[in-house]
């Protein structure tokens, strides 16, 4: 079965197809030939996922998920949240996203975050969401050059490696992506047995 990941971030696809069974075929969306940048306009992680899955329906007629995923941080009431990508502009600098919530964060004694992962799925007419959190804190500084994101200030609770310190299955079976994915894999399974 051929099923489009909604996404332009190599990073995010390999870590996504590494999950996937085999018998799934994944493209991504240079496979389809949609270079564009889709717009993410909306307010939540979830209205935003939607709106990655009916622009692929809409222009090019595939079966599609997308994730979209944000960390949301206490002590900033929720922030960077929808806008985790470009929190620190809109050249969506890893590096410069992180430095700004380390500012943000120097004088702050709860560093409690989330980081949240929403999938939007629309097969054969039909929209499934999936939700996967991942409970942590907010370090004080980058540990670790694994990763994409903000994972080497984010430390998963029960942990003492940031996320960019781990390999990429560890980061799967513990992570937001991770626990979204399986409910999407499951739901797949259940579907196209």
């Amino acid at each position: 079965m051929k099923l489009v990941f909604a996404t332009h971030n190599e990073n995010k696809f390999r870590e996504v197809k590494a999950l996937l069974p085999n018998h799934l075929e994944l493209l991504s969306l240079n496979d389809i030939g949609c270079h564009d940048e889709i717009p993410e306009t909306a307010e939540t992680i979830e209205e935003n996922a939607i709106l990655k899955v009916e622009f692929v329906n809409r222009h090019y007629g595939f079966n599609c998920f997308a994730d979209d995923t944000g960390l949301e941080i206490k002590a900033l009431n929720g922030a960077p949240g929808v806008y985790s990508a470009r929190y620190a502009g809109d050249a969506k600098s890893s590096t410069a996203n992180m430095e700004k919530v380390l500012e943000e964060l120097k004088d702050e004694e709860d560093r409690s975050a989330r980081f949240k992962t929403a999938i939007a799925l629309s097969m054969d007419g039909h929209q499934n969401m999936f939700l996967g959190i991942c409970e942590g804190v907010i370090l004080k500084e980058p540990r670790g050059d694994g990763g994409f994101g903000y994972d080497p200030i984010f430390q998963p609770d029960g942990f003492d490696q940031s996320f960019a310190e781990m390999t990429l299955t560890q980061k799967s079976d513990i992570g937001h992506r991770g626990k979204a994915m399986r409910q999407l894999i499951e739901y797949l399974s259940l579907n196209n047995s």
